[in-house]
């Protein structure tokens, strides 16, 4: 029987690494350079950072675009942050779980190496 927490379509981490820095890749959804700071050579917490940091750039510039936008932008900015907090959530979840899937709808992007 398959592992459901694997995803065949993305590796998967180094089991000890995985272990090791869960917690970590998980707040980096709240602080994205914790793991620079504290797990600078694990992939897993470094893959969850950049995805942390892509969710932050993508939450700044919506925000500030739907500010600029009057009455429709204003209307939909709280939807967007709330699109942006179950982001969070399922990124926290992710690492939690120990699975190095990229958020849905976000770009493939590395910023951190």
């Amino acid at each position: 029987m398959q592992d459901p927490n694997r995803n065949p379509g993305y590796p998967q981490g180094d089991p000890q690494d995985v272990e090791a820095n869960k917690t970590i890749a998980a707040l980096s959804y709240i602080l994205f350079f914790l793991p620079l700071l504290a797990a600078r050579d694990s992939r897993f917490a470094m893959y969850h950072a950049n995805q942390g940091l892509l969710l932050l750039l993508v939450l700044v510039a919506g925000n500030f675009v739907l500010s600029l936008i009057p009455f429709i932008g204003w209307i939909l900015l709280p939807l967007f942050n709330l699109a942006g907090f179950v982001y969070v959530i399922l990124g926290v979840l992710n690492a939690a779980g120990g699975r190095v899937q990229p958020l849905p709808l976000m770009p493939n992007i590395e910023i951190l190496k």
